[in-house]
């Protein structure tokens, strides 16, 4: 295993990721999760995607996931500049079946 970063990466730049958590989160969770985006995936699922500036701001999303109890499906790095990039849809209602805040 290299210890040298991708083309891609520069140190101390922030890094696209996104997040799939079970269970659908209406948008009045932005704040909360530091202004990333919330996706909410036809699949039942939330995508919550956006630059994190640090790995310690990372592990600090990944706590608040945890804190809501919810299960963390995946964590993945997103090269921005890549065409096959997923495109997400941010929350625009909050009509679907979403978390309380209880």
């Amino acid at each position: 295993m290299s210890n040298e970063l991708s083309p891609e990466s520069h140190p101390g730049q922030p890094i696209v990721y996104q997040i799939r958590i079970k269970g659908h989160l209406s948008r009045q969770w932005t704040e909360w999760f530091e202004g990333l985006t919330i996706a909410l995936g036809e699949d039942g699922n939330t995508l919550l995607t956006g630059t994190v500036i640090d790995q310690a701001a990372l592990h600090g999303l990944i706590k608040k996931v945890r804190d809501l109890g919810i299960p963390l499906l995946s964590v993945n790095r997103v090269n921005p500049n890549r065409a096959d990039a997923p495109i997400v849809k941010p929350v625009l209602g909050t009509n679907d079946q979403e978390k309380s805040d209880s």
